[in-house]
């Protein structure tokens, strides 16, 4: 089977391109060889290439960024989903594609449901899921997994700020009234190859599923797991964080204050459930090495 992964020099992307090996050949295209942006682009890659399973791990990613850009977010998380969509469908394969946590505004005290509604927040979430409704109404055989919090060993994210800011700071004030789960790029890439390989004889039921990390904790309750971990390497030495509410850190795009996911309906599809945060981190700093 040929497969065409786009967002190959994401975090996400490159872990994708490992992992997807054993399922066909894969054509892995990053941002240079394959803008998003470009329909165009998408239509002709597509029909040159008539993939039987399309992995689109590229996004527009910089969330604060959107609210005053929201065209170009909507062109990549939006639009292009859709384009994608119609193409696999045209040419009768899978398209699995990641969307986000911030689709929801945050006010549940229990965790989020594929079903539950939906009331994003910000520029960056509403794009998520304009895409997300797009590859629906496509009618193309989908599996939409959405995450949160995507970290990994490469790439810039949460744990390359915090080890970063390590080297030259005392101590980090870390907002602690936010709640979610930090999900690896690593275990995103093993759990989606290992999620279609698990698809029955019987096709692919379609529909979105929710796939992170199992667990919650606060960016502050991250950094501290972070540091815990790292103070293992000779010579670091640990900053001291300083918890903080959100009003202490204003941002351009409001993130909601709950976002943690429910696994159950993609455990009872696929038969497997993911790992905790915490053991996620723990596989991440293995990876990373001496780094």
């Amino acid at each position: 089977m040929r497969i065409l992964l786009t967002g190959a020099g994401g975090q996400v992307g490159f872990e994708l391109a490992r992992t997807l090996a054993d399922l066909g050949e894969v054509r892995a295209f990053d941002r240079s060889a394959l803008d998003l942006a470009d329909g165009r682009a998408l239509e002709a890659a597509c029909r040159s290439l008539a993939p039987g399973l399309i992995v689109n791990a590229a996004a527009y990613t910089a969330v604060d960024k959107a609210e005053s850009e929201p065209g170009p977010a909507e062109a990549v998380n939006g639009r292009a989903p859709g384009i994608l969509a119609r193409e696999a469908r045209r040419l009768g394969a899978v398209l699995v594609h990641y969307s986000t946590d911030y689709v929801f505004d945050g006010t549940a005290r229990r965790p989020y449901r594929e079903d539950d509604p939906v009331a994003p927040l910000n520029a960056y979430g509403r794009s998520k899921l304009s895409g997300e409704r797009a590859i629906a109404e496509s009618g193309c055989k989908h599996l939409v997994f959405r995450t949160s919090w995507v970290y990994g060993p490469r790439g810039r994210n949460f744990l390359a700020t915090m080890l970063a800011l390590a080297a030259t700071r005392d101590e980090l004030r870390v907002v602690d009234d936010q709640r979610g789960s930090p999900t690896s790029s690593l275990f995103l890439a093993e759990a989606t190859a290992r999620a279609l390989r698990a698809i029955p004889a019987a096709g692919v039921a379609s529909g979105i599923y929710h796939l992170s990390a199992a667990g919650e904790t606060t960016w502050a309750g991250f950094a501290r797991a972070i540091f815990a971990r790292a103070a293992a390497r000779p010579g670091f030495r640990a900053p001291r964080v300083v918890p903080i509410p959100t009003e202490q850190y204003p941002t351009p795009a409001r993130r909601p204050r709950y976002s943690v996911l429910s696994h159950d309906k993609f455990a009872a599809a696929f038969g497997f459930a993911p790992g905790s945060w915490q053991s996620q981190l723990d596989d991440c700093f293995a990876a990373m090495g001496g780094r």
